[in-house]
């Protein structure tokens, strides 16, 4: 089976380095931990490329049309059709107080905004820091193995992915989505009204769509509020004399007496 640019297609992968066989990336959860990748709150599933939008490496793109479902396919990236030839002239020596003001602490490897730009702490000494501007990948050899688990056909499906895509954190199955005509209405769970970034996630999946379901001409998302039940109020029970069961008639002794025993009667209230 193969596929065509525009397919929708859910595929597992696992990125290593070639020269030195270090993972890199992978969307299995248990290769993450054994390689120490993993990161608390990352979703690890098989991953929505729509064939031929770039969402993952060209040559990566261009091996899966040929691939076949659930057949795993190693493909090997050079590194100028990965991230390209490393350049010296992208690894500065700047000095260690600029990177302390910036509240940056120097450690060797650890990544690091200095002025806007995204760098490598390649070496720490004699007052000044080495920065490494390149693509942590760059100059390497990429392996990637990679199966396709699923191909997505109908409306339905491509749009739950799309939505998967931009709000991971949040089920699938906890969406609904109705098509009338031309018209889509999203009803979006609880789970997602305080999820960070929820409006941007909204104007992306609006927008993915537009341009991956052009029949689809308006896309509105309902967020329903529900209020809570107010707890049943539930009265004291009421405790009757055994008297109201089997009334019957008893002696009070004259008041006036006050030499008078008072005897108990065998029908008290208790």
């Amino acid at each position: 089976m193969t596929f065509q640019k525009g397919d929708f297609v859910l595929i597992n992968y696992t990125g290593k380095v070639k020269e030195t066989s270090e993972i890199f990336d992978t969307t299995y959860e248990e290769v993450s931990k054994k390689e120490r990748l993993h990161k608390e709150g990352d979703v690890y599933e098989p991953k929505l490329v729509v064939i031929g939008e770039g969402w993952v490496l060209k040559a990566l793109d261009d091996a899966i049309l040929d691939m076949e479902l659930d057949k795993e396919l190693t493909v090997e990236i050079s590194s100028d059709k990965a991230f390209g030839q490393r350049d010296p002239e992208k690894i500065k020596r700047v000095p260690l107080r600029q990177l302390l003001a910036n509240e940056i602490n120097p450690v060797i490897g650890a990544r690091v905004e200095y002025q806007g730009k995204m760098a490598v702490i390649r070496a720490v000494g004699a007052g000044r820091v080495l920065l490494d501007f390149n693509p942590p990948l760059a100059g390497r050899t990429l392996i990637y193995d990679v199966i396709v688990k699923k191909k997505l056909d109908n409306g339905e499906e491509k749009i739950l992915s799309i939505i998967h895509r931009r709000v991971p954190v949040v089920e699938e199955e906890h969406f609904k989505v109705t098509i009338k005509d031309d018209n889509l209405a999203i009803d979006m769970p609880e789970d997602t009204f305080y999820v960070e970034g929820i409006q941007i996630a909204k104007r992306g999946i609006a927008m993915d769509i537009q341009k991956y379901l052009p029949n689809i001409m308006q896309t509105q998302f309902v967020e329903t509020f529900k209020t809570e039940p107010k707890p049943v109020e539930i009265a004291a029970p009421t405790v009757q004399s055994a008297s109201s069961s089997t009334p019957e008639q008893t002696d009070i002794p004259d008041q006036t007496d006050t030499t008078a025993p008072v005897e108990p009667s065998s029908a008290q209230t208790v």
